[in-house]
């Protein structure tokens, strides 16, 4: 359909006439002056030459939409009959270099002959002189076509579903992604698809051509465009040069190039930029007023705005440098590592919850402030890498480069019961792989899951090879519903650090301390031996940390216990028999003895079970509290099960909860010493058992905990539970629960049964450790002289301090690698219980190898992304930061460098970038400072509807950046410029304002939101706490991720509900009215004045006369009504937990707000220009 003369002539100034090649001279007099100038004959062969490579037939070139080889242009760039007034003559013969087609830097300048030419046929009346089929015209196969930009993206997109990488989804045996595949002869299916210099003979042509639907390609889908056809045949015709696709060849630093407008650059970026716009006939926008300038790098930066006294300082600095040294200090500033970490968190999909039904709480926080701290700390990007993907791995690995490794584990994790882990243990290790993917290579290789890539030469067996490299961490596929699952790691932070030092310090004085007084305390003890060797019967156990004891003396009622709860034998009346220690009460496989609610311990807490037992039976309940469920028995207790030791602790017998069971039998008829210890890892290798003083080896049967344990409903029974498990037959004695960990020596002492007398007896050569054991502890506990014991009493008490610190600390999960590695398959249609043949780790073979001699693992894996050949890692990096800034990567497709990506925008400029960024060491702060100072980033941002139409998204840069403000951004803007902003780095996330009642419609068991108070509630948006499954409503209102998946790549939408929520979420009224408050105790004393104040602060410009008009109406027409209704304006100002200040004039200071809250709302405040 032919365009309108005005829309036309408006792209005709952005025209393009470049092509490959010297122009053939004419010879115009040789035609003869009186010979009519023949369209086809004369004119059309210059202007395929030097126009139809940005204006000819190929739609994915083509420039400015015009195309130039039909007669369409004629009557609108061409005026038949007047050359002078021909809007194509005119460009063509610009007197200057800055405009004129074609660019004076791409060497293709029109002859005077040729200009001549186009002159006499535009005034002997422009006649067309009819079509000529494009393949038979030479003028056109002077257009070289190249295939990485022309060709490849029309086969990835309409042939490479069914005739590329994938194997078992190829069609008729053809593959059109590699050469050998589109060049091979295919006998009976009609020869090559493609022949070198023949399209005519080429199969792929007369079937992307054919008329007949039925042998039309692609099958089923929509037909190629006539353009498309004719490139893919002049490609064919020219000899079908193949070039593998661009992403997958290293890159290799570009020559700068040339530019008529050499005092434009400002650094190399500019010459390639301006490159460009010199072909395409545009010339680069001003640079932007110094306000406009700063705030836009400093909310690039910082991702706030700059302050009034920033502002000022920038503006009345004259120094050439002054703009460098602003820029210096903002990548300085600790706001840089904050506003930079949303992307990254983004990236790896952190959140605070744990996603799926449940989307339990988790404790990541650790990491985002690892990630805040590496870029302030200017980390390189290897650096950054290699630690976040295998920094467990590194050679004596610090806490801070175990902490890095959360990157992947911050993927989702299903507690849901019923769930099968060896299932999410396959979906965890696809995340990871995906997420690696996408962040590192711009790659899909999640779409390699199921069968080999349709798109990229990536083949199945290979994406599982890459997932081996994450395969091998002690995860167990279900998570902790409500808890961080293992494996992970106790991470103080600097400050709790230097606390715990000190403690430890405390400890290390005290410990010397007390062995400076062993001399003494050993002469005590050696005489205390010699009275209790006369002492029959004297006898000593461990207290500290007890919790329970029953020592079956006589009288249950009356028995003994720490937290004065009687014990009721049930089921039958006492029986009390000789025991262990004294007497034991004796069990008969129906009475139990009920020991009531204590202790009340858990999953999370640590604790010992110590017993005497002398078993009859094979089976039965030693101690537990625990009842019987419709899905199983649920508590905790120690049980004997076909004769072995068991612990348990569960929720649901079957899918919930932690259990371990020793190899080893206990024996029938004798007394033996059981000990069970639980160090509150929730896992079981936190578990020990001990049969006579002896660690047992155990077998783990349950390791799936999700749910928290609830066992307050259940009394402390001893020899029987809540369930129908089988009652203890036999005798018990002695039960004590500690709330600690007992260490191995402890426990030996426990099984110890003889006598302090009988031990005291014994020569020092003749006593076992644990006899020798027995004796210390029991002088230290009750013999010892006072400097002694007050000595052990010091180390014992700062021992608790130190795990109560300890305890207090956060933690966080991260990557560890099994000593025994998991197996890794290749999964038939990616289904985990339909393995294949077993893989190993490795990476994609269309890139370049593992260095020889390395073992294949996570950390050569991340080592190999980083490496100088590896074609893709900076080159994603370095145009996801352009995305940053610019709104769109050079690489518009920044998730997607593969095939089916969008070819850069400026590729010598993208490769220069990221072997720039490479030689720098992975300087990514000097990367951010080459952008930002370069003259294509301080252009303005101003532009007319004719420059928008031409190039609506900038993609050429002919202007600045405008763009409105991240979700983060708008937030965190309104807290700093109404002076609600809490500036304190890191710490737990926190939980700011947001509606009522919004988590109970979303959470299983309806958990609510617990509204922070004070200063929680104005930290910024990156503390904010993130729930997966309902994130932040005002920022999820403003397109956030959801963090559900890795997302590099965000959208921008417009709509009433973002201005809805400006104008009525608490966040922002409350914002307007702090604002409002500046407007009237800094901004001066006239409503202009202070309005004009507020303006400054929110969009650094004072308003134009007419907005500062209407804003003074407004708050006039405000004012007029608050001071009628004045409780409606206590109302307004009374919003929020802030206070507000009581020393402002009610009326005024609501009439201010709403001002104040219009003005948040502004375009020019939620826009970076």
């Amino acid at each position: 359909m032919p365009m309108t003369i005005g829309r036309l002539l408006a792209l005709a100034t952005v025209a393009t006439m470049v092509g490959g090649g010297a122009l053939r001279p004419v010879n115009v007099a040789a035609q003869g002056a009186s010979q009519p100038v023949d369209f086809q004959r004369d004119v059309r062969p210059v202007l395929a030459e030097a126009c139809y490579a940005c204006h000819g037939p190929a739609e994915s070139t083509r420039q400015a939409e015009l195309r130039l080889d039909t007669g369409d242009f004629i009557g609108t760039m061409v005026l038949p009959g007047n050359a002078d007034g021909s809007p194509l003559f005119e460009r063509l013969t610009r007197g200057e270099s800055i405009g004129r087609m074609p660019p004076q830097s791409s060497g293709r300048s029109l002859t005077d002959d040729q200009i001549g030419l186009v002159r006499r046929w535009i005034n002997e009346g422009a006649h067309w002189g009819g079509e000529i089929a494009a393949e038979n015209d030479t003028a056109v196969a002077a257009r070289l076509v190249d295939f990485g930009r022309e060709v490849r993206p029309i086969l990835a997109e309409n042939c490479f579903a069914c005739h590329g990488p994938d194997e078992q989804g190829r069609q008729a045996g053809l593959r059109l992604d590699v050469r050998d595949g589109a060049f091979a002869n295919r006998g009976t299916f009609g020869g090559p698809a493609i022949v070198a210099g023949d399209a005519e003979s080429s199969v792929l042509i007369h079937r992307v051509a054919a008329d007949d639907p039925g042998r039309r390609m692609p099958r089923g889908g929509e037909a190629l465009s006539a353009s498309e056809v004719e490139t893919l045949s002049l490609w064919i015709d020219q000899g079908a040069e193949w070039q593998s696709h661009w992403a997958f060849i290293a890159p290799e630093k570009p020559e700068l190039p040339r530019v008529a407008d050499a005092e434009w650059p400002r650094n190399p970026i500019d010459n390639f930029i301006l490159d460009r716009l010199e072909q395409d006939g545009l010339n680069p926008a001003e640079e932007a007023d110094r306000a406009t300038l700063l705030r836009r790098v400093t909310l690039d930066l910082t991702g706030v705005p700059p302050t009034p006294t920033e502002l000022a300082d920038f503006l009345n600095d004259d120094a050439a440098d002054a703009y460098e040294k602003a820029v210096h200090r903002l990548l300085s500033s600790p706001r840089y590592g904050e506003r930079m970490a949303v992307e990254w968190l983004d990236a790896s999909r952190y959140a605070d919850t744990n996603g799926y039904q449940t989307d339990g709480e988790r404790s990541m926080w650790r990491w985002r402030d690892w990630v805040i701290d590496a870029y302030n700390d200017n980390m390189p990007f290897d650096q950054f890498t290699i630690e976040q993907l295998a920094g467990d791995m590194l050679p004596n690995a610090t806490l801070e480069q175990r902490i890095a490794t959360a990157f992947n584990r911050n993927h989702s994790q299903n507690s849901e019961g019923g769930i099968v882990p060896e299932e999410f243990l396959v979906e965890y290790g696809v995340d990871r792989v995906s997420t690696t993917g996408t962040v590192w290579m711009g790659l899909t290789l999640g779409c390699a899951r199921c069968h080999d890539h349709k798109f990229d030469p990536i083949s199945q067996k290979e994406f599982y090879e890459a997932v081996a490299n994450f395969n091998n961490i002690p995860d167990r596929g279900k998570g902790f519903k409500y808890e961080n699952s293992p494996p992970l790691v106790t991470a103080p932070t600097v400050e709790q650090q230097a606390e715990l030092d000190k403690v430890d310090q405390k400890l290390a004085d005290a410990r010397e301390a007390r062995s400076a007084l062993d001399s003494e305390a050993d002469s005590a003890q050696q005489a205390w031996e010699l009275a209790v060797s006369d002492t029959s019967g004297l006898d000593w156990v461990q207290r500290d940390g007890l919790l329970v004891h029953h020592a079956f003396e006589g009288d249950i009622a009356g028995t003994q216990t720490i937290r004065d709860i009687p014990a009721v034998l049930e089921d039958g009346l006492p029986e009390f028999v000789q025991g262990r220690v004294g007497r034991a009460a004796a069990f008969d496989g129906q009475r139990f003895v009920n020991a009531g609610p204590s202790p009340d311990v858990s999953y999370e807490d640590e604790f010992s079970f110590a017993v005497w037992v002398y078993p009859t039976a094979r089976d039965g309940v030693v101690l537990s509290r625990a009842g019987g469920g419709d899905q199983g028995e649920v508590g905790w207790g120690l049980y004997l099960e076909n004769g072995k030791v068991r612990f348990n602790m569960s929720t649901r017998v079957l899918d919930d909860g932690v259990a371990v069971e020793t190899v080893a039998n206990v024996r029938r008829g004798v007394w033996q010493h059981l000990a069970a210890t639980y160090d509150g890892t929730m896992a079981p290798s936190g578990i020990r058992i001990y049969i006579d003083g002896q660690a047992q080896e155990t077998t783990a049967l349950n390791d799936l905990v999700g749910n928290r344990l609830n066992v307050t409903r259940f009394p402390l029974r001893i020899g029987a539970s809540g369930s129908d498990k089988p009652r203890f037959v036999g005798l018990i004695d002695d039960l004590r629960i500690y709330g600690d960990v007992l260490d191995s020596n402890e426990v030996a002492v426990m099984a110890t049964s003889d006598s302090l007398s009988d031990l005291a007896a014994l020569t020092a050569a003749e006593r076992t450790v644990a006899q020798s054991e027995k004796l210390r502890m029991a002088f230290l506990d009750q013999y010892a002289p006072a400097k002694v014991l007050e000595a052990e009493r010091q180390v014992e008490d700062l021992v608790r301090q130190r795990d109560n610190l300890w305890s207090s600390f956060p933690t966080v999960m991260v990557m560890e690698e099994l000593t025994d590695r998991r197996p890794t398959y290749r999964l038939n249609r990616g289904a985990y219980d339909n393995p294949a043949e077993e893989v190993y780790p490795g990476v994609p073979v269309v890139l370049p190898p593992l260095p020889r001699g390395v073992e294949p693992n996570r950390l050569s894996f991340a080592r190999w992304l980083v490496d100088r050949d590896h074609p893709l890692t900076a080159r994603v990096t370095v145009n996801r930061f352009w995305q940053m800034y610019f709104g769109t990567g050079l690489v518009k497709t920044a998730e997607n460098f593969g095939t089916q990506g969008e070819y850069p925008s400026h590729p010598e400029l993208l490769d220069w970038l990221a072997t720039t960024f490479m030689d720098s060491g992975w300087d990514v702060k000097a990367l951010q400072r080459t952008i930002v100072t370069s003259a294509a980033y301080r252009q303005s941002s101003k532009v007319t509807a004719g420059e928008f139409e031409k190039d609506p998204e900038n993609r050429l840069v002919a202007r600045g950046p405008r763009l409105r403000l991240q979700a983060q951004m708008i937030r965190d803007q309104a807290l700093a410029v109404s002076g609600l902003l809490v500036e304190k780095v890191g710490g737990p996330s926190v939980k700011p304002y947001q509606p009522e009642g919004l988590w109970a419609e979303v959470n299983e068991g309806g958990v609510a939101y617990d509204q922070a108070e004070g200063d929680d509630l104005y930290r910024r948006s990156v503390y904010t706490f993130w729930k997966r499954t309902l994130g932040p409503p005002t920022m999820m209102t403003f397109d956030s991720s959801t963090r559900e998946t890795c997302i590099v790549r965000t959208g921008r939408t417009n709509t009433p509900l973002q201005a809805l929520n400006l104008m009525n979420d608490i966040t922002y009224v409350e914002a307007a009215r702090r604002l409002a408050e500046r407007m009237m105790t800094e901004g001066g004393v006239t409503p202009e004045d202070r309005i004009g104040y507020g303006y400054l602060l929110a969009t650094a410009h004072r308003p134009r006369r007419e907005a500062e008009a209407i804003l003074v109406d407004g708050y006039r027409q405000h004012l007029d009504r608050y001071q009628l209704d004045r409780g409606a304006a206590v109302e307004l100002i009374n919003l929020g937990e802030h206070q507000r200040d009581e020393t402002l004039d009610v009326a005024e200071l609501a009439s201010y707000t709403m001002v104040a809250n219009l003005i948040l709302n502004f375009d020019g405040t939620i826009t970076k220009e």
